[in-house]
């Protein structure tokens, strides 16, 4: 490669690296538009920054390349920890036994898995490791996560080929939470490869039941997941904010609540 084209090439992933520290994200798509390049040359680039540690391939796209502080982690669970026991015995209280499930990661999530352990003969997909390690301790669940590589702080687990891993699989529920739900119903989450994980576990489900603490209403997420109307039930610690009722009366959809 010539030295003119070299330096192209460097000023290009500089400019795509400045791109994912404001916004965290880029399709491939966005990339081959962006810089006249076609999708093989947009692919090298990506693979290169993600070799330096920079950026994180997803499907379809690139991420920056962070991760959730183990500080964070903790104080997570230990914001709102009573809210989420809450949540997930309501939860674990409306999946039968011998379901199959995806479950979402996160620290709600985290706490579902526990409540989850008491039932029987669960059939299991979830790319929380953390998550993971809870359910294996019953062995009369079948537990699969997909391949991939193990984000540090949460141990979620991602791959390209993730969303494609979780389409060969069909569930009875959906256990998802996100990072907020806001005025007009849009659910988000701050990480895009979560978003295109869930989007395929939601696809193959008969039922998705989102699991939120009231704090996330009110917030929005950095991608967005979908909207309410894409959920069959809601779990929450307590009902949500009176401005946010006609969203889930409109449809229909159910609250579920602790006693």
């Amino acid at each position: 490669m010539s030295e003119i084209a070299e330096g192209k090439k460097e000023r290009r992933q500089r400019d795509i690296l400045q791109r994912l520290e404001a916004n965290s994200y880029l399709a491939l798509d966005d990339i081959v538009e962006l810089y006249a390049v076609n999708e093989q040359t947009a692919r090298r680039d990506i693979i290169a920054l993600e070799q330096n540690g920079l950026a994180r391939r997803l499907h379809g796209g690139v991420a920056i390349a962070r991760s959730i502080s183990p500080v964070a982690l903790r104080q997570r669970r230990i914001d709102n920890a009573l809210a989420k026991e809450k949540i997930a015995q309501v939860v674990a209280g409306l999946i039968p036994e011998g379901a199959s499930l995806f479950l979402d990661t996160g620290t709600t999530c985290e706490a579902i898995a526990a409540a989850l352990t008491t039932h029987g003969k669960l059939r299991i997909l979830t790319y929380s490791l953390r998550s993971a390690n809870v359910l294996c301790t019953n062995p009369d669940f079948v537990v699969a996560i997909p391949g991939g590589f193990v984000r540090s702080g949460d141990s979620g687990v991602y791959g390209a080929d993730t969303p494609d891993f979780i389409k060969k699989f069909k569930f009875d529920y959906a256990i998802v939470s996100v990072s907020g739900v806001d005025r007009n119903g849009n659910m988000g989450d701050d990480e895009p490869g979560e978003v295109s994980t869930v989007r395929a576990a939601m696809a193959q489900s008969a039922s998705t039941i989102l699991a939120v603490d009231h704090s996330k209403f009110g917030h929005t997420g950095m991608v967005q997941l979908g909207t309410v109307n894409d959920v069959d039930m809601l779990v929450c610690d307590q009902a949500p904010p009176d401005e946010f009722m006609p969203l889930f009366e409109l449809e229909s959809i159910p609250i579920h609540l602790p006693k």
